[in-house]
């Protein structure tokens, strides 16, 4: 599972408009500022905050 480097460029977190960053295991996107984690499932980043969860 990866994300493209050009689209990690564009991509923001909808909560604080910063931008993220993919996880250790490659399976979800950090916000740094907010610190929420948006899944990433069939190589789609789900980038909801209602389903995103606080990084731990």
């Amino acid at each position: 599972m990866s994300i493209s480097p050009q689209l990690l460029k564009i991509l923001a977190c909808p909560r604080c408009l910063n931008g993220v960053r993919l996880n250790k295991t490659g399976d979800g996107l950090i916000c740094n500022t907010c610190h929420l984690v948006y899944e990433i499932r069939d190589n789609i980043p789900i980038m909801l905050i209602s389903e995103a969860r606080k990084a731990g």
